[in-house]
């Protein structure tokens, strides 16, 4: 066996986020020499179930094996077969990691430095458009690109996320969005502080919000209905203070004929 190569693989393996469970496996059917190989993989973010299959090739002219592409299957909460799948191909360049794959997979853009066909270095937003698809059954992808006019942090600075006060916070925020993650957020509302999810929304220019149910929700209606309810409260406090103790006592009276 090719110990460079193996080296190698296992390494392509586990940072593309496939962890190191598969080393055992890997070194087993490269030992065998067969002209290719599968090895599956299962995971699940959240209540949602990601199935993957990793497939290698050897060389028509050496012993060395390559990890070419891995086919990734989503099967979301609550459903007993796989919703969506698509192939991810793997090369020196432009790859997808199994989380970022996920990602995709459940409809969410993903930030990646990319490079052309003339190795051109350049960086975008990456969507499955899921209305059309290549001669393979691939969704096709939609980008991006930097001169699209999209911008996270200001598209961030439209709502009272409070992590965007702190440098760390919002720099670590702004990281998981590009990976494409639904991240957790506090909303600072008039109400006090209510927690959120957002994405980005790089087709849209914006981000998507998402309330602590994780149901799509929107800035300006939570903050109506906080203002609502703090002007509701005020009103009450107003309303006792007007009264006066001999007000209140003829009310609780009279409440108390009425039952």
């Amino acid at each position: 066996m090719n110990e460079q190569n193996f080296d190698y693989l296992k390494n392509q393996v586990k940072y593309s986020g496939f962890g190191d469970s598969l080393e055992k496996s890997l070194k087993e059917q490269i030992q065998k020499g067969e002209p290719n190989f599968t090895l599956k993989h299962h995971t699940d973010f959240g209540g949602d179930t990601v199935n993957a299959d990793l497939h290698f090739r050897k060389s028509g002219t050496s012993d060395m094996y390559f990890f070419n592409k891995y086919d990734l299957s989503l099967t979301k909460s609550g459903q007993d077969e796989p919703s969506i799948s698509q192939t991810f191909y793997m090369g020196k360049e432009n790859n997808f990691t199994l989380k970022e794959g996920y990602n995709l997979l459940d409809g969410r853009s993903v930030n990646k430095d990319l490079v052309n066909k003339d190795q051109e270095k350049y960086n975008a937003w990456v969507q499955l458009d899921f209305k059309q698809t290549d001669d393979s059954g691939n969704f096709k992808l939609k980008q991006f690109h930097e001169n699209y006019g999209f911008d996270l942090k200001t598209a961030m600075e439209k709502h009272p996320i409070k992590e965007l006060q702190n440098p760390e916070d919002q720099s670590r925020l702004m990281d998981s969005l590009k990976k494409g993650n639904r991240q957790s957020v506090t909303f600072e509302l008039e109400g006090g502080e209510q927690k959120r999810f957002i994405e980005a929304s790089p087709q849209f220019k914006s981000i998507n919000v998402y309330d602590s149910n994780q149901m799509r929700t929107s800035e300006s209606q939570a903050k109506s209905t906080s203002k609502s309810q703090s002007e509701s409260q005020k009103q009450e406090v107003a309303e006792d203070s007007e009264e006066g103790p001999s007000k209140k006592s003829r009310k609780r009276k009279s409440q108390g004929i009425a039952s």
